[in-house]
């Protein structure tokens, strides 16, 4: 069973989460609150598989429950929820190392699927949500520029991955799944994971989405 730690100031939210995922089976939330300021004490209590976080809460907001849950040793990943899919928080939360975002009219099921997904390893963001968040993200300034705007950390970065390394990065980059990546490039999904697993470690990242944001930052997307 799939534990999951619930943080939003809607009761009707909460209320209706806490349905889906039970009427859906494999996953249950085992606490709740309505901001973050206690969230290091509920993942410390009982140990989630997840915490599924709105953005926009009083007092602690799902960034900074981002940080503070991925500051922890072994921390469970974070999904934030939110109304708008452009949000600008967004892009903060994905920095702070958040696995995904959810938009709060997704279907039942999505969402049961979408926990399962992001407690399986993969960050959960549509292909559609992927490119407009990227789009939006490498038309901002980027600190750290050089020749073209690429950004010189992630081009070094980059020097790490094998040929076919940097491929599969670029694909994630991209938004394509994991099936759509080992259609493209002719091979199993098990082996598209193994290279996802190495680009993660080669480059220090925790998720899909900071590779994305790398590749967009290298100028190779």
């Amino acid at each position: 069973m799939i534990k999951v730690v619930l943080l939003d100031d809607e009761e009707l939210v909460r209320n209706g989460i806490r349905l889906i995922l039970q009427a859906g089976g494999g996953a249950e939330v085992v606490a709740e609150d309505t901001n973050g300021a206690n969230v290091v004490e509920l993942v410390t209590k009982y140990e989630p598989d997840l915490v599924l976080t709105d953005i926009q809460m009083p007092h602690v907001n799902g960034i900074e429950v981002t940080r503070l849950v991925n500051a922890l040793p072994d921390p469970p990943p974070v999904v934030v929820l939110t109304t708008f899919d452009l949000d600008e928080y967004v892009y903060e939360a994905l920095q702070a190392g958040a696995s995904g975002f959810l938009l709060k009219d997704i279907a039942p099921r999505a969402l049961v699927e979408a926990v399962q997904t992001v407690v399986a390893g993969d960050a959960m963001l549509s292909p559609r949500i992927t490119r407009r968040l990227i789009n939006a993200y490498t038309a901002r300034p980027a600190p750290g520029t050089g020749p073209g705007g690429v950004a010189t950390g992630a081009g070094e970065a980059l020097k790490a991955l094998t040929p076919r390394e940097r491929e599969v990065a670029i694909t994630v980059a991209e938004g394509l799944s994991n099936a759509e990546i080992a259609e493209r490039l002719s091979v199993s999904e098990s082996t598209v994971k193994v290279h996802i697993g190495h680009v993660m470690a080669k480059l220090a990242v925790p998720n899909r989405t900071r590779i994305a944001l790398l590749i967009h930052d290298a100028g190779l997307a």
